[in-house]
């Protein structure tokens, strides 16, 4: 099986199964002299991990990460970083029925017809468990971009028909995380919580939306057609499990636009450069980077294993089952938790882009081989 290997210079490649011993990944590209420890990445593991709340998966893992190379006395050497968060609460019996029945809207059948096998206990490695490397992977790309002055967050704007209004980057920053469903409008928040539970009682589950804003991306990034940066950023979130939409700037709105309404007006600032006056496109022109704000939207999905009763059929047996029930731990909305893996696809996207367009050392975060003295001693590779 490919496709287990995302970025190009800084690449992040997974192993692991749902309901294997272990998840894990490398990351290679990572610079020098970053420094790094496990609790940087637990702190975005813990955002995701299941548990976490009566809105999420009641699976209790505790997501510990551990670094196993690439890092020597708190800095990172340049070389692979290989990470390691083992699989502790894995209960395989509940997924019995469905290893010839597949499960609704899962990729149980697609898997099984084209591998003609596949690991039936949670769904193996078509589980959203899998992202659990994004996010540790992502808090490593965060660290870096954050050496750059990029920020970049998201919050969950929509839950079914129950819309967020529009919010600012600092309220992000200060409410997403003051709630269980990581609304930056406390508001919408509670209301959210309410529609969740509401379904949660029904035994069925309910979509949602992201949105994320990055600040600080310099101009320049990404290249028309293929590499363009809106589209690398669209092979990213579509990856993200559940994903159906993905839309930056005015993404789908921009159909009621003309032309002229749509056409950003252009100024020059304080410096004399020229900026755009509005930011319809959403940080992003002619696929490269504009220097603006990027924002944009993912649409994820109502989460398909749900309690009801449900239609599917048995291949083993050629029976239609008119009462399959998915019984076991699962969230019954997926936005809460896919808060820190949007942000991690966002940052592991720009971190590579930044290498690619060398606005970053692919040897050393601080770029300044002349920094160090003549009596350099391993034991801080950041010495001056």
């Amino acid at each position: 099986m490919n496709g287990n290997r995302f970025g190009r210079l800084f690449q992040v490649t997974t192993f692991g199964e749902s309901h294997g011993e272990a998840m894990g990944c490398t990351i290679s590209g990572c610079p020098a002299g970053l420094e790094l420890t496990e609790e940087d990445i637990q702190r975005d593991l813990d955002r995701r991990k299941p548990g976490q709340s009566m809105i999420t998966t009641s699976r209790g893992e505790p997501d510990a990460v551990s670094i196993k190379s690439g890092i020597q006395d708190g800095y990172t050497t340049g070389t692979p970083i290989g990470l390691v968060i083992e699989n502790k609460d894995a209960r395989s019996g509940k997924y019995e029925p469905f290893i010839t029945a597949p499960r609704p809207s899962h990729g149980d059948f697609t898997y099984s017809a084209k591998f003609g096998t596949r690991n039936w206990g949670g769904g193996g490695r078509s589980s959203a468990r899998e992202t659990v490397n994004w996010v540790a992977a992502g808090a490593i790309a965060k660290k870096v971009l954050a050496l750059e002055g990029i920020e970049l967050k998201a919050h969950v704007n929509q839950i079914g028909d129950v819309e967020a209004p529009e919010v600012t980057f600092e309220e992000m920053l200060e409410h997403s995380e003051e709630n269980d469903v990581r609304c930056a409008h406390p508001e919408t928040a509670a209301e959210m919580q309410d529609l969740i539970q509401e379904y949660q009682r029904e035994g069925d589950s309910i979509g949602g939306s992201i949105y994320f804003e990055v600040r600080g991306v310099p101009v320049g990034l990404g290249a028309p057609r293929f590499d363009s940066l809106s589209a690398r950023l669209g092979q990213a979130m579509m990856a993200v499990p559940a994903t159906t939409a993905f839309e930056f700037g005015l993404g789908t709105d921009a159909a009621a636009y003309s032309g002229k309404d749509r056409n950003d007006d252009w100024e020059f600032d304080a410096d004399g450069n020229p900026t755009p006056v509005e930011n319809d496109h959403g940080g992003i022109q002619g696929g490269i980077s504009s220097g603006e704000p990027i924002y944009g939207e993912v649409t994820l999905h109502a989460p398909t294993s749900i309690p009801k009763e449900q239609q599917t059929v048995d291949w083993e047996t050629g029976e239609v089952v008119e009462d399959a029930q998915v019984i076991g731990r699962h969230d019954p909305v997926l936005p809460p938790r896919g808060v820190p893996v949007v942000e991690s696809m966002l940052a592991l996207t720009l971190v590579d882009f930044m290498l690619l367009s060398g606005r970053l050392n692919p040897d050393r975060v601080d770029g300044n081989p002349g920094e160090y003295e003549t009596e350099y001693h391993p034991s801080n590779p950041r010495q001056e």
